[in-house]
């Protein structure tokens, strides 16, 4: 399967192998994916890993999850991502920019745009899920329309073990 979305700046696209060296640009990034569950991948090979998982996803008549490559000017600059549950109708976004992007408004007008693609294959609803601490994800689902559903969850940070409040916001569409 293969879906590009395209912006006013923006395209999104799927995720693929030539993106490797730009995907663990920020995936390996400590200070910028301090507040992601499942970041900083420690090499290459765990980017490259990711990697196939996701465009073994793509290749699926009807994938679980999608993770669009953010390009702008030409440049992959980030991801955005929508994960399905079980039955299609309710989903969980998240997005992450190479931090020379931010501030500009991409991931909000990346994370609209997939909004906008999850409503039109049939899902009613969608989630986020951040850190209280990251102010910066915060703003961007209130920017979209997500409304904070609960501030009361917790995150367990695997590879710091660290431990963090969570909100979740939600958009119903």
């Amino acid at each position: 399967m293969h879906i590009e979305i395209k912006t006013e700046r923006l395209l999104l696209r799927p995720l693929c192998m030539n993106d490797i060296d730009t995907v663990h640009l920020y995936a390996s990034d400590a200070e910028l994916t301090r507040y992601m569950l499942y970041l900083p991948n420690s090499n290459v090979e765990e980017s490259r890993r990711f990697i196939e998982a996701a465009t073994s996803e793509w290749s699926k008549s009807a994938p679980e999850f999608f993770e669009f490559a953010v390009v702008s000017d030409g440049i992959h600059i980030g991801a955005v991502c929508l994960y399905l549950s079980e039955n299609g109708t309710k989903g969980e976004i998240g997005w992450i920019l190479n931090k020379e992007y931010h501030g500009k408004g991409y991931a909000s007008e990346a994370a609209v745009a997939v909004l906008e693609y999850a409503k039109s294959i049939g899902v009613t609803e969608v989630c986020a899920h951040c850190d209280s601490r990251n102010r910066a994800s915060e703003n961007v689902m209130r920017r979209i329309g997500m409304k904070l559903e609960s501030s009361d969850g917790i995150r367990f940070y695997k590879k710091s073990s660290e431990s963090a409040s969570e909100l979740m916001y939600i958009s119903r569409l």
